[in-house]
C-alpha cells in the first residue's frame, strides 16, 4: 500500500474511532434517558437511537471497506520476479553464447593447425 493511501487509511479509521466515541455516548444518554426518574422523553430516545443506528451502519461500512483493502490479494504488485527471471534467462543464453564461441574458436584453431 503506497504510504498516500496508507495516511488516507489511517485517516478513515481514525474518524471510525471518533464515530465510535460518539456511538458510545449516545448509548450513554439513551440510558440515562431510560433511568430518569421522570420517565424516558421518547422523542430523545428515538432520536439518540436512530443515529446510533446509522453511526453503526456507517461505522461497518468503513470498517468493511479498510479491511477489504488491507486483505487485497496482489501476488505480483512491486514484485521483481519477471525480471529476475527475465535477467536469468540472458545469463543462460550468454554462457551459450560464449560456449559456441568457445567451441568455434577450437574449430579455427583445429583448421588453422591443419593447414
Amino acid at each position: 500500500m503506497s504510504s498516500l493511501g496508507q495516511s488516507s487509511s489511517l485517516h478513515r479509521l481514525h474518524n471510525v474511532e471518533k464515530r465510535i466515541v460518539r456511538v458510545l455516548e449516545l448509548a450513554g444518554s439513551v440510558m440515562e434517558e431510560l433511568g430518569n426518574a421522570q420517565g424516558p422523553r421518547a422523542e430523545a430516545v428515538a432520536a439518540h437511537c436512530r443515529e446510533f443506528m446509522l453511526s453503526m451502519k456507517e461505522i461497518q461500512t468503513t470498517l468493511r471497506e479498510e479491511i477489504k483493502s488491507a486483505c487485497e490479494y496482489r501476488p505480483f504488485e512491486k514484485c521483481d520476479y519477471s525480471a529476475r527471471i527475465a535477467n536469468e534467462i540472458c545469463c543462460k543464453k550468454l554462457e551459450y553464447v560464449i560456449e559456441k564461441m568457445d567451441a568455434m574458436q577450437l574449430n579455427i584453431e583445429d583448421s588453422t593447425n591443419e593447414v
